[in-house]
């Protein structure tokens, strides 16, 4: 399993980043990852440096949103509905994608379900439930 650093994960949108505005080659996931970027134009000024990537904070506290969370959900989102697991998340990314005729508040919906569901293992320190999740995202999706 690949478990990346915070600085690993931070560095590799930074160089997605610098890459596709360079218009160099793309790897496939740096591609999925460049896609998710051009959603969130407000994230720019985050991923230009790196080495300011790499210290900042982000305090939910002050408001802010940590853009490399944000983009890292989006990616382990798109890689869950390729594969389509746990089993019925594409279905309900594709009900979520028809309800908000948006493939994109599709994901942040999804997002808000997965979230949830990481709280939730790390504050019981159970392993995460899939069951409840595809449950939290049928929900949403009705």
């Amino acid at each position: 399993m690949f478990t990346p650093s915070q600085h690993d994960v931070r560095r590799f949108f930074c160089e997605t980043y610098r890459k596709s505005k360079a218009r160099e080659i793309l790897t496939p996931m740096e591609m999925i990852a460049s896609d998710w970027i051009l959603h969130h134009p407000e994230y720019e000024g985050d991923l230009q440096d790196v080495e300011a990537a790499l210290e900042a904070t982000y305090s939910v506290d002050a408001g802010q949103s940590n853009p490399f969370l944000h983009l890292s959900m989006h990616l382990t989102i798109a890689e869950q509905i390729s594969v389509d697991q746990p089993p019925g998340v594409r279905a309900a990314f594709q009900k979520l994608a028809n309800k908000f005729n948006s493939e994109h508040e599709a994901h942040h919906q999804i997002m808000e379900c997965l979230g949830e569901m990481l709280w939730n293992s790390q504050r019981t320190g159970l392993p995460p439930d899939g069951a409840a999740y595809i449950e939290s995202l049928k929900q949403r999706a009705s």
